[in-house]
């Protein structure tokens, strides 16, 4: 039997192993929503900007890229997150103050200003979110490191602030975590889909929190054609509520909900209708800690000690 390279990252298959820290959120909550806005519009592959094939993942998922040739349809439905579905989204919070976190890819933000605007918001927290939204697993060390923090620094100019959280498109590379490390000033990165509860692992022997995302909530669905009308969102995310809300009253363990929209998906009237479902039926709950990622992650490193064996 092959045995595994020890130099690569491992795998985890168990977790806190039924043994997850326990306590409440902020304002004796059971359970904390981060709301998160991936804004990738005008940061997306296209023969425009140099790509080999055009984005797939537009208002439907495209099984068939075509060659060398731009897709003007799905870039027009790009287009329409950065001019209209953002400040739709965005509106939804701020005028109810609340906490948001931003995924932004910083070429989406870097001549925009409009889109930048947009996003400067108190409330609103910058995630870290690449460069250009590409698949930095393809790429060499080097590569990524640079383009890591360029993104930073493009971020920074633009907001006055540097990122402290970190999410890749899709899935990280092997050398994403350690670079988030050597590189530094980050609280936190949300490459993992694997639990409900944030936690530590080690890198170069320095304690790493991750705060995990999800594929599963979140509004992609509609592009995949899993979720037909809003309500099917609504609905899947009404019942997590509840599940999550019913086992941590009953184990009292933190458990947190991430809910990831998009400017050209969510941003639609339609189903904007239905994130602003969402919120008013979390915002109607005094147990529910709506927050964003970094205040998720100052307060796990603040009460929640990373353990002796954090890997």
């Amino acid at each position: 039997m092959k045995q595994p390279d020890p130099a690569l990252p491992g795998r985890d298959l168990i977790g806190y192993a039924g043994k997850p820290p326990r306590g409440l959120w902020p304002g004796g909550c059971t359970l904390a929503v981060s709301f998160v806005v991936n804004v990738e519009e005008g940061a997306e592959r296209s023969p425009l900007y140099g790509d080999v094939v055009a984005e797939g993942l537009g208002e439907m998922s495209r099984t068939v890229e075509p060659v060398g040739m731009r897709d003007l349809a799905t870039e027009s439905v790009y287009e329409y997150g950065a001019r209209v579905g953002c400040a739709r989204l965005v509106r939804l919070f701020l005028d109810r103050g609340t906490p948001l976190t931003a995924f932004v890819a910083a070429k989406a933000v870097e001549e925009n200003h409009w889109l930048a605007t947009t996003l400067d918001s108190p409330d609103i927290e910058i995630c870290g979110h690449g460069y250009r939204w590409t698949e930095a697993w393809t790429w060499s060390r080097e590569r990524e490191a640079y383009e890591i923090r360029h993104a930073v620094q493009v971020l920074a100019d633009v907001f006055g602030v540097a990122p402290v959280g970190w999410y890749d498109r899709w899935m990280p590379s092997l050398a994403n975590r350690e670079l988030l490390v050597e590189i530094g000033g980050f609280l936190y990165d949300s490459n993992a889909y694997n639990d409900d509860t944030p936690y530590y692992v080690t890198i170069g022997g320095l304690h790493h929190l991750v705060i995990p995302y999800s594929l599963t909530y979140n509004d992609a669905h509609f592009s995949y054609g899993t979720f037909g009308a809003p309500s099917d969102f609504v609905e899947l995310v009404s019942r997590a509520v509840r599940t999550l809300q019913r086992e941590s009253t009953h184990d009292g363990q933190l458990r947190m909900l991430s809910i990831g929209l998009h400017p050209r998906i969510s941003g639609q009237a339609g189903r904007a209708s239905g994130v602003e479902e969402m919120l008013e039926l979390l915002l109607g709950d005094p147990s529910i800690w709506i927050a964003t990622r970094r205040d998720i992650a100052q307060f796990w490193i603040e009460n929640v000690p990373p353990p002796p064996s954090a890997r």
